[in-house]
């Protein structure tokens, strides 16, 4: 059985890579975004492992002009 990845677009996790690639956002900014809002509704943390809900977070990035 192949493993085919699920398209990025359809995911409701990502990974700061993914973010970075998908938004075109760097990936230290993102870093630096999740760290500094933690309790962020787009934010999950697992220790050290960061994942950003896809949807809440376009909804963010639609309500700010700059990042």
């Amino acid at each position: 059985m192949n493993h085919v990845d699920e398209p990025i677009w359809e995911k409701h996790t990502l990974t700061i890579e993914e973010v970075a690639k998908y938004f075109r956002i760097r990936e230290n900014k993102l870093w630096k975004l999740a760290k500094e809002n933690p309790n962020a509704n787009w934010v999950i943390l697992n220790g050290n492992y960061i994942q950003i809900k896809r949807k809440q977070f376009e909804k963010m990035i639609d309500t700010v002009d700059i990042i």
